[in-house]
């Protein structure tokens, strides 16, 4: 499970690469298999592959089939030359008056409301048994706790891609550590994790404690993404959106995070599957929008601002990227994509502008290089501090009341 298990040698007729490359597969295979809603690799307690055969030794829910389970298992990493699978698995006991103590069948029931209410009424079977069933409201920000070792959650969203937001992220994350906060990163972007490389950890895998992950140490920020988990740069995520946001869902929820000020997450584009869940499920303190001056940029903006005020996600302020571009060879000024955007849409939301970034290749090639501007060049790092100051002056207003009385 994300190569944490000490496995067997395999075959010396297997080349490194080859091995590398299975070893990848099978990862990947078990991250996304799901039983109930988890991902079965933070079930398997050991793994060890010797050639083609592969042992897992698993700790399963009560309520799970293992013969289904190695079955389905079977088939998904057949294609990655996995012949044979063998289970050792562990099922913890039914708590005690559940299991094979409840009735295999429920009793039937009348409508005991109508015949008190009307006793001379019929009773209507078929009515009773065509009764809807009782549905569970989707959760809500109002009805989330406050993580207890998170003082806020912010999310850097945009409605398109292309528009800088993973460089946004990663400069603003640095800029509020820079202002001496406790910050974390989580990388939200399942199908293009880009925090590992532009933090400089690309290829650095997070530890196991007790089953959670222990987030890893990206120029003191306590950072995770999926993209940490994953063989290669050049792995695929091909999953559905539920699997992508159980996967999600699991990076949040499983990882110990060390006492924060903030935890920034970086957001796929667009408004989909992922966007929904978070904000269905985490509890969040406010939205920062990455946007360009440009009209088509601006126009997905606004649907990622009108996302989160439908879902009661208080949106922080609007930044401006790219807004203006200094030639290296003459410093002629120009406004390549416009101007006024984010005034624009700031004031049509009533929204904050936090700040304006000029559209530069050393912030580029800065990031690129694992060592963000923030941390290496003074003139840049100036705009990215003074959006982080604008971010601290009214974050307050927004916090949700911390519950010091949970425990994970």
């Amino acid at each position: 499970m994300f190569n944490f298990m000490n496995k067997k040698p395999t075959a010396q007729t297997e080349s490194p690469e080859q091995k590398a490359a299975l070893d990848t597969a099978v990862d990947i295979v078990l991250l996304g298999y799901q039983v109930g809603d988890s991902s079965i690799a933070m079930m398997v307690t050991g793994l060890e592959r010797s050639g083609n055969q592969l042992t897992l030794d698993l700790r399963l829910p009560p309520e799970s089939d293992p013969e289904t389970i190695q079955k389905e298992l079977g088939q998904l990493l057949q294609p990655h030359g996995i012949q044979t699978i063998h289970m050792n698995v562990r099922i913890p006991a039914p708590m005690k008056g559940a299991g094979s103590s409840l009735p295999k069948a429920m009793p039937k029931t009348t409508n005991a409301m109508n015949s008190q209410s009307n006793p001379g009424a019929k009773t209507n079977n078929n009515a009773v048994n065509a009764e809807p069933p009782i549905t569970k409201p989707a959760p809500t920000q109002a009805s989330l706790s406050a993580h207890p070792r998170i003082r806020h959650i912010i999310v850097v969203a945009s409605g398109k891609g292309g528009v800088g937001k993973s460089t946004t992220t990663v400069n603003i994350a640095l800029a509020l550590q820079k202002l001496g906060n406790r910050v974390g990163v989580l990388d939200a972007d399942i199908y293009g994790p880009s925090m590992p490389a532009m933090l400089g950890v690309a290829g650095v895998k997070p530890e196991l404690e007790n089953e959670q992950f222990v987030p890893i140490n990206a120029h003191g920020l306590a950072m995770l993404s999926i993209g940490s988990l994953l063989g290669g740069d050049n792995t695929p995520v091909a999953w559905r959106g539920p699997k992508a946001t159980g996967a999600l869902m699991q990076l949040y929820n499983q990882t110990n995070w060390p006492q924060l000020d903030y935890l920034v997450i970086d957001m796929p584009p667009g408004t989909g599957d992922i966007q929904l869940t978070l904000a269905q499920r985490i509890p969040m303190t406010g939205a920062v929008i990455v946007t360009t001056p440009q009209h088509i940029a601006l126009l997905d903006a606004q649907k990622g601002i009108e996302m989160f005020n439908k879902t009661n996600i208080p949106v922080l302020g609007v930044v401006e990227n790219m807004a203006l571009h200094t030639c290296s060879n003459c410093n002629h000024t120009e406004a390549i994509f416009g101007t006024g955007g984010g005034e624009k849409i700031a004031e049509q939301y009533q929204v904050p502008l936090l700040g304006q970034l000029p559209l530069a290749s050393a912030i580029r090639a800065q990031v690129d290089k694992g060592e963000p501007s923030v941390l290496v060049d003074d003139d840049f790092a100036s705009y990215y501090l003074s959006i982080a100051k604008n971010i601290e002056t009214n974050i307050n207003k927004f916090a949700k009341p911390a519950d010091d009385k949970r425990i994970f």
